[in-house]
């Protein structure tokens, strides 16, 4: 066998296992302590999370929705 074949395939084979250990880095990467200078958000208050929730669940209130009829129909 010619030496042009065998360097192809270590090549490759050096190619194929970089790409794979950058990868694995990339989906096993250690998450930054809470201590080490990251930034903790902290959870919304409770008021903070009604009003959202009115907001988003609210709807308008002077259309009557208990008949089940959410839109105007087109016609």
């Amino acid at each position: 066998m010619s030496p042009r074949p065998i360097v192809i395939i270590v090549l490759a084979a050096v190619v194929s296992a970089g790409g794979a250990s950058v990868i694995t880095w990339i989906v096993d990467r250690p998450q930054p302590a809470l201590g080490s200078g990251a930034i903790a958000t902290g959870s919304p208050s409770d008021e903070d999370r009604r009003r959202h929730r009115e907001e988003f669940f609210g709807g308008d209130a002077n259309r009557d929705i208990r008949g089940g009829q959410e839109m105007k129909p087109r016609w």
